[in-house]
């Protein structure tokens, strides 16, 4: 699920947020992870189940068009969720967004309760008594009252007088509830601000008292107490500090941004939200440990503060997610910002983190209108397309990163259910002798038969397949579909090239995986090749290199694929124990028109030869690119020239294969296609 401007699984299957599709009845289709560990369901068991029943009273449908549905947390089990829901397109479908916010509301709760029980624990200390005398506006102190405030005993004060020391935020506020009391009858309280006599030292007091009036009804008196409740205050406000503040940075947590940004939008306010999100930090807490994370996530905010101070709300909202809300700020400003940002980022010393790190950024602009769910989904789509595109990015949202996802989806969907299903099948393309014509092999292609619209390529699929572990159950379920059809078919002499991705060459189970089918089957592993691109081969080198070694042990052909496409892998050569390179077909297109490709083909030939590895050109569409390369001894090759690539299927039933084991099938031209 991803590319540019997209979500995507690999990016969604490490994520701490939970994200799943629903479709119209409210099935759900699709869960990260994340999302599976919240509702207690294993991802695998997933389909089918209706998310209403998992999670009851959760959003069911958009307010209007993208909007999101304001989130209410609400209980499941013994935690507060928050969710949000946006629609994917067509079909109905459902995008959820799922964040556990249990920590933040039970320290909120936490904080209130702590307050409430310091308050009746506390002996409220020196609490005085005081008269105002309305018709002669009088005010009568208490001794105690007196000395707390520093007065002489006996001091009488008029209200100006009492009036002067009140916070100039708070008299309005008493005088509006004096006046309320004095209509009404009815007893009063308020919290207020005071100064003492020095007149430098502010206090918090808290009130309660009652109106004394005459027959008639006349308000006489107004009696009360004073509670000087400096201290609860004190501490309520700490507790409340901590309930928006993030404990391991010190930065605004989740809540508060959420807040400032209810808080913008509520006054009017226009500006940007930043989501940054550090790439692969999940490797910095498995490889280096916990505390190195903790240490990177101390140098990510202290960063964040020297670039922004003064700028707007920085804040955490929870693993390697960081959020800054930038009031007044244009996205394109934003952008300039978060690319800052992004290269201070990456220029933090790794001494400081033991690891060199990257931050991937998204960008969404605010304003009236918009709900605070709707801008920080918008910087959410924005930051997964920053991840999409290569990460180190910063990405301003648009409105085509909704239709983006939704291709995604359907595209993983689709890919998921083509493996579950039988939608896959694999097309056998001939490598072919040039002196005789004889083929020697195959390479098997994979493709999408799922009968679905519309139609998808290879290109289409593969890259997003190869984003996400989905492409290393293909991967295996290429190999094992080849092996199988080797055992089922030993008399028709079949030797098979498979690709596999980048992605699989990072599992470190692979070797052994295809080593126990082969063994398992009795197949002969010279019948069984493997192809790996130079790309993948050079970014993985050690990778490649085990597998190679593991594989080639065994007997298995190695090939790299599209050698020659960036001249990367020559330095390398010596040290990957391939049997094979294929030629890229940018240097065979026109190998017969221009002299220059022929020169680079006749110098890989000779590294080849001199290395003791065979090579094959592909792209071979013409019969003048056969007469140069086999001049330049190319000895193999494969392209539409030489044969089209055919259902396995068909070339099993023998359909497509003379006794010679040519291809029957007639050759074509370079319109149908030089590629597969």
């Amino acid at each position: 699920m991803s590319g540019n401007g997209g979500l995507h699984r690999e990016v969604l299957d490490r994520a701490d947020v939970g994200f799943g599709v629903t479709d119209g009845q409210g099935t759900l289709r699709w869960v990260n992870p994340a999302l599976a560990e919240i509702l207690g369901v294993a991802v695998d068991r997933v389909a089918g189940r209706s998310l209403p029943a998992l999670l009851p009273g959760a959003p069911e449908r958009p307010r209007s068009g993208l909007a999101l549905l304001t989130p209410s947390a609400y209980r499941k089990g013994h935690r507060w969720l928050e969710v949000t829901c946006q629609p994917l397109g067509s079909d109905d479908e459902l995008l959820y967004r799922v964040v556990d916010v249990t920590a933040w509301r039970d320290r909120e709760l936490e904080a209130t309760h702590e307050a409430d029980a310091l308050r009746r624990a506390q002996v409220l200390g020196r609490m005085g008594t005081w008269e105002w005398h309305i018709a002669e506006d009088r005010v009568v102190w208490s001794d105690t009252l007196l000395e707390l405030f520093g007065f002489p005993p006996d001091t009488e004060l008029d209200f100006d007088g009492y009036a002067d020391l009140v916070h100039p935020d708070d008299l309005s506020m008493i005088q509006a509830t004096l006046e309320h009391a004095m209509r009404t009858g009815a007893g009063f309280s308020y919290t207020h601000r005071m100064m003492l006599a020095d007149r430098r030292t502010e206090r918090w007091f808290e009130c309660f008292g009652e109106i004394i009036t005459a027959e008639d009804g006349t308000p006489l008196r107004a009696l009360g107490t004073a509670h000087d409740i400096t201290r609860a205050r004190r501490v309520h406000d700490e507790l409340l500090a901590l309930a928006e503040q993030d404990p391991l940075t010190g930065l605004a947590n989740r809540r508060a941004v959420t807040r400032e940004l209810e808080r913008q939008l509520a006054s009017g306010g226009q500006g940007s939200l930043l989501l940054l999100d550090l790439d692969n930090f999940k490797d910095v807490n498995d490889l280096r440990g916990h505390a190195v994370g903790d240490r990177l996530m101390k140098a990510l905010a202290g960063t964040l503060r020297s670039r922004l101070s003064g700028s707007g709300l920085i804040g955490r909202l929870g693993g390697d997610e960081f959020a800054v809300v930038l009031p007044d700020c244009p996205p394109e400003r934003a952008r300039r910002v978060a690319e800052g940002l992004r290269d201070a980022v990456a220029a933090l010393p790794p001494v400081a983190v033991s690891a060199r790190v990257t931050v991937s950024t998204g960008v969404a602009e605010y304003g009236a209108g918009d709900t605070w769910e709707l801008v920080l989904a918008n910087a959410d789509l924005a930051l997964y397309a920053s991840k999409a595109a290569g990460r180190n990015r910063v990405t301003v949202y648009e409105p085509g990163h909704y239709a983006d996802t939704a291709k995604r989806v359907s595209v993983m969907d689709r890919l998921r259910s083509a493996l579950e299903n039988g939608g896959f099948a694999l097309h056998a393309m001939p490598m072919v002798q040039l002196a005789s014509g004889r083929t020697l092999g195959h390479e098997l292609l994979l493709r999408l038969e799922d009968q679905q619209d519309p139609p998808l390529g290879p290109a289409e699929f593969l890259a997003e397949a190869e984003r996400s572990n989905l492409v290393l159950d293909i991967d295996r379920w290429v190999l094992s579909t080849a092996i199988d059809a080797l055992v089922a078919h030993p008399g028709l002499d079949l030797r098979f090239n498979v690709n596999i991705s980048g992605r699989t060459l990072e599992d470190e189970d692979f070797g052994g995986f295809v080593l126990d089918r082969l063994a398992t089957a009795g197949v002969a592993p010279g019948r069984l090749g493997l192809e790996i691109t130079e790309t993948a081969a050079v970014t993985n080198l050690d990778a490649a290199r085990a597998l190679a070694l593991q594989l080639r042990g065994f007997g298995c052909r190695i090939t790299l694929d599209d050698f020659g496409s960036g001249f990367g892998s020559f330095v390398h050569l010596k040290h990957l124990p391939i049997t094979g390179i294929k030629i890229d077909g940018e240097f065979v297109r026109g190998i017969d028109e221009r002299s220059t490709d022929a020169v680079l083909v006749s110098g890989i030939v000779e590294i080849a030869r001199g290395l003791g590895l065979s090579a094959v050109a592909e792209w071979v569409e013409r019969p003048a690119q056969v007469e140069t390369l086999t001049r330049l001894g190319v000895r193999v090759g494969q392209g539409f020239h030489l044969g089209r690539a055919i259902p396995l299927t068909q070339l099993l039933s023998g359909e497509g294969v003379r006794p010679n084991g040519a291809l029957s099938s007639p050759r074509v031209g370079a319109e149908d296609g030089a590629r597969s």
